[in-house]
């Protein structure tokens, strides 16, 4: 299944190996919940330089 923002270049420069490992809650207008919603993303079980869509949230 293929999340809101797939495809899409996120900027992580000068994030910690902590933030990195936690995911991200990105804000997006194009998930289930409309403008302000956020698209849940989180590491790929052994792939640690790529993240997958695991949701949407409000």
């Amino acid at each position: 299944m293929r999340g809101p923002l797939d495809g899409q270049f996120l900027d992580v420069t000068g994030w910690t190996d902590d933030a990195l490992a936690e995911g991200a809650a990105l804000l997006t207008e194009a998930g289930a919940y409309g403008p302000g919603g956020r698209a849940l993303y989180d590491l790929v079980p052994g792939d640690p330089g790529r993240w997958e869509w695991t949701g949407d949230i409000p």
